[in-house]
């Protein structure tokens, strides 16, 4: 008897599909978790071939889909951000955050800088798009860098290496919003006799960065209340499900792109209130588990997107003194301006070199390029995205396939079991 088979529906790949990614959530890290290969290099080589298939005729582009671009980069960054935030177990101080400040001070200032005279005068770009080609490359990733940052709450997996990595990328992510800022106000500024540099100040960089820290720490204290603070038996810890982390994230950012303020720091600055308003509840836990949960799934449908958009020729742009530009960024420039920072540290050479090094470039690169191109005129937004892609996949290649025996001999060299648990 001849069984009866017709072509799937559309709707019931994608279920199947769905399933597997979720399965490989789950699955990889564990596979991977002694191997130099991380997780983002696989979901790229899984887009990649998935988009390789003939019979799939669509192909991603950042180019064909720029709203959709910016706001799901900016979807999966919040995330990353309030997880980051959760899992530090250091309490907020000004001198035990001092590795942190070092970074943020010098490390991306200085790199911005750096950068933007390296592609004005290598590639010849106009400042406005030097600097805003500077300012996504700049910051360093919290939804890529998961290995070498602290390990979830209460484990006592947080040496100063992963937590310099981890706080400066929960905070530099919005501390580089008003340089992009910058780099939109020059584009609309040329010709014109606008005020733009008082504007930036008073606007761009005083009132959206003091409210954004204000505003993140009173939602952080609202939902601090809330979850550990009220009656006993009407407190949202009381409930188990992590997913008010998730309302936390929404909440605070949401308000704070009402008021036209950096939704991105006030979700850092809502996380660490949070976290502190009952350090060692176990609820903590769960609030972490669930946001990375939703992190890892939305950063590998992401990537393998980007794995798409691979192979249908977004680096096709790109000629020789790109590559060389995205190189001397990863290998010359975030390595050196950290050591700078570090200079006087009180910390050993490998572990300030560890910091300096691992300086990972990805999904925020490729929000804030989607937003500045979003909010300005560029004459050639293909090698824009062509050097953003590359330097992400360079930094996603080199980091990835180094950082685990990396962080496992910086676990030995400090006494600790990489293997333990």
């Amino acid at each position: 008897m001849e069984l009866p088979f017709n072509a799937p529906q559309p709707y019931i790949l994608i279920l199947t599909g769905a399933g597997l990614l979720i399965a490989l959530v789950a699955w990889l890290p564990l596979a991977l978790k002694k191997l130099p290969l991380s997780l983002p290099i696989v979901c790229i080589l899984i887009g990649a071939a998935i988009f390789c298939i003939p019979e799939i005729g669509w192909r991603p582009s950042p180019l064909s889909h720029p709203d959709v671009t910016e706001r799901f980069s900016e979807f999966v960054v919040i995330i990353a951000l309030m997880g980051a935030g959760l899992k530090l177990d250091r309490p907020f101080h000004w001198k035990r955050w001092a590795v942190t400040w070092r970074l943020l001070a010098v490390t991306m200032p200085l790199g911005i800088l750096i950068i933007m005279l390296l592609a004005a005068t290598l590639l010849g770009l106009p400042w406005a798009m030097a600097l805003l080609l500077a300012a996504s490359l700049a910051p360093t990733d919290p939804v890529l860098a998961a290995d070498v940052q602290v390990g979830p709450p209460r484990t006592g997996e947080e040496d100063e290496v992963r937590f310099g990595l981890t706080s400066e990328a929960g905070l530099n992510d919005g501390l580089a919003f008003p340089f992009v800022q910058l780099a939109i106000a020059l584009a609309l500024a040329s010709g014109g006799s606008e005020p733009w540099l008082e504007r930036w100040l008073g606007v761009s960089v005083l009132w959206e960065i003091t409210i954004g820290i204000i505003g993140g720490w009173l939602v952080g204290k609202l939902f601090g209340w809330l979850t550990f603070r009220v009656p006993a038996e009407t407190k949202l810890a009381k409930t188990g499900d992590g997913l008010i982390a998730i309302a936390a994230t929404f909440v605070s950012y949401g308000v704070m792109e009402i008021l036209n303020c950096y939704g991105f720091l006030a979700v850092f600055v809502t996380a660490l209130t949070l976290r502190a308003s009952h350090r060692d509840h176990e609820f903590n836990v769960q609030m972490h588990d669930l946001t990375e949960q939703v992190e890892r799934l939305a950063m590998m449908v992401l990537l393998l997107l980007f794995g798409g958009a691979l192979v249908g020729g977004l680096l096709a742009p790109l000629r020789a003194m790109d590559v060389l530009l995205v190189l001397l960024i990863i290998l010359v420039v975030r390595p050196l301006t950290g050591m700078i920072a570090l200079l006087g540290f009180k910390a050993d050479y490998f572990e300030k070199l560890t910091i300096a090094f691992f300086g990972i470039r990805g999904v925020g690169s490729f929000y804030y390029l989607a937003y500045g191109l979003n909010h300005m005129d560029v004459g050639d937004p293909e090698k824009m995205w062509a050097i953003v892609g590359l330097a992400a996949l360079v930094s996603i290649l080199l980091h990835g396939l180094t950082v685990t025996p990396a962080m496992r001999w910086l676990d030995r060299r400090q006494g600790r079991d990489p293997d333990g648990q």
